[in-house]
């Protein structure tokens, strides 16, 4: 089946994209044509947009808190026999009712430049620049640190944390060139281990090497001294008391979501001590 999908926004519209996305995940075998129309803020910008919305009827989607663009668009949709929905209203009216306030129809206003925002973007920074094993001198300024073999997801997940504003840092566990020193002494960071089954790991380094046009048979995809390597880390993270996530059938958004988790448990049995 196949569906016209137009995602309306007076902002960026990430949070439209999102909602979008996380909806169709719940269906099979649907063919989506996104029309994405952000920092939609005038009826002369909608007026072109409604044009392109007759000629590709589908399903509207909005967050627009301009109420007489908002009106046009409801109304026009209407006429066509569209469905239009603003998902957000129904969290708005109810957080209108509990505190007694009407909401600020102000678009973007989640993108306000205020301190958590550049708190991210220190976050951002750091983790780029302490990737793969870089900088253990600053470890101790780390919310988190990753560790564990290659190709077991450190590095992507360390920057979906550092959007999320953790300053995060990787190291690789390598059987040949132990961690350094610094790594067993830290107090400030949460470390945790990630691992992965050997067959996944086997799959995903036969396939960089072969991306790289590099031999796919050396010891770094053979088997054996993949599940030797894995089961180093293993023993690692258990010796030191490390939390461990295996992220075989885990993708970086669900690990991440699980250390985030850990980073909050760990917060609430520091206050209750």
């Amino acid at each position: 089946m196949r569906l016209h999908l137009h995602l309306l926004s007076d902002s960026t519209g990430e949070t439209l994209e999102n909602i979008a996305k996380a909806a169709l995940a719940q269906f099979d075998d649907v063919e989506t044509l996104r029309h994405f129309w952000p920092m939609v803020r005038s009826e002369a910008h909608l007026e072109r947009i409604l044009e392109e919305i007759a000629q590709n009827p589908g399903l509207v989607i909005f967050t627009l808190v301009n109420n007489d663009v908002r009106r046009t668009l409801e109304t026009r949709c209407r006429a066509m026999g569209l469905p239009a929905i603003a998902p957000l209203d129904p969290v708005s009216h109810a957080l209108s009712n509990l505190l007694g306030q009407e909401a600020k129809a102000r678009p973007g206003r989640q993108h306000t430049l205020d301190a958590a925002y550049f708190a991210r973007v220190d976050a951002i920074q750091f983790t780029m620049a302490h990737d793969d094993g870089i900088g253990a001198e600053d470890w101790e300024e780390c919310d988190i640190v990753l560790a564990g073999v290659s190709r077991s997801s450190k590095t992507p997940t360390s920057i979906y944390l550092a959007n999320r504003g953790y300053k995060t840092a990787n190291i690789p566990i390598v059987v040949e060139s132990p961690p350094p020193p610094e790594l067993f002494t830290l107090r400030h960071p949460l470390i945790v281990g990630l691992t992965t089954s050997a067959d996944r790991l086997v799959q995903i380094r036969r396939n960089r090497l072969l991306s790289l046009n590099q031999s796919p048979e050396t010891a770094y995809v053979d088997q054996d001294s993949v599940q030797r390597e894995i089961a180093y880390a293993r023993r690692m993270f258990a010796d030191n008391g490390w939390p461990v996530i295996d992220v075989t059938r885990r993708s970086i958004e669900e690990t991440a979501a699980a250390i985030i988790q850990l980073c909050n448990e760990r917060t609430l049995r520091e206050k209750d001590a």
